[in-house]
């Protein structure tokens, strides 16, 4: 896996929009030289920010958002339409603005789908679709068949949470502790709401790159944490690493328990 690399702006705003026009860049060249795209979108604060930021970039339209497949990382297990859930914050944020084609947004299964209440079932079937998306350049889980396979996403993102869990894997709870299945549900989740479904870490790993994202001041002890060498059972964001790259975009609040040595002056 790839050693964390980190770039820091002097506030959220500016981080957002950075993370933006480097996202287009990312897009923009796999596109040309693949003829597609993959993303794994996150939730949260930055998560939308960063999509907001990109709906607003002058250079969006560079993108074929007819040729970019969109996936999440997470989901909250709510009603279809909920506003709590991650793929109705980004319609709103970003995809209801862009021509994208509905075949490739893959919206983890909502708690009123076809797979009813039943949480482990929904994620047993994203990961079927997971699976059955996945190419020539298929990364297998460490169960191989059985574990299932996933795209190799060109970007996966996650926003860092201030106990440092990404996704849905929080610190000591099952999901993060999965090293075979690829998507997984969650019960008892330490923050509303408790029922979630989520990729596992063997999931991002595959990712060519992986982005994680933080900004705020109660954010600066988590990154901190998982860039101190904690062990990623007890600091899940430490064990997100992407095969190529791994990029954490910061602002100054949340890199500000960092050693200096660690990363240039903030952008003004």
């Amino acid at each position: 896996m790839s050693t964390p690399q980190l770039v820091v702006h002097h506030d959220k705003d500016l981080m957002a929009q950075a993370a933006a026009a480097r996202l287009i860049t990312k897009v923009v060249d796999a596109q040309a030289s693949r003829g597609h795209a993959s993303l794994v979108l996150t939730g949260g604060r930055n998560g939308n920010g960063l999509l907001a930021a990109l709906a607003a970039a002058p250079a969006r339209d560079a993108v074929d958002w007819s040729r970019l497949d969109l996936w999440w990382g997470d989901e909250r297990f709510l009603p279809e339409g909920d506003p709590d859930r991650n793929v109705t914050q980004a319609r709103e944020a970003l995809l209801d603005s862009v021509p994208l084609d509905p075949k490739r947004v893959h919206a983890m299964p909502a708690s009123d789908g076809p797979y009813g209440s039943d949480v482990e079932a929904a994620a047993a079937g994203y990961a079927e679709e997971l699976a059955r998306a996945a190419g020539p350049e298929t990364m297998r889980s460490t169960a191989g068949a059985a574990g299932g396979s996933v795209p190799t996403f060109d970007v996966l993102m996650l926003g860092v949470g201030p106990d440092t869990h990404v996704a849905s894997l929080f610190p000591e709870l099952p999901a993060v502790r999965e090293t075979e299945r690829t998507v997984v549900g969650v019960r008892g989740a330490p923050k509303p709401p408790p029922t979630r479904t989520t990729l596992t870490l063997p999931a991002i790993r595959a990712a060519r790159e992986v982005w994680l994202l933080a900004a705020g001041e109660d954010k600066a002890q988590a990154v901190a944490i998982a860039l101190s060498g904690a062990g990623e059972i007890q600091a899940p964001a430490a064990g997100a690493r992407g095969r190529s790259r791994t990029l954490w975009l910061l602002d100054s609040a949340a890199a500000s328990q960092l050693p200096r040595s660690l990363y240039p002056p903030a952008s003004p």
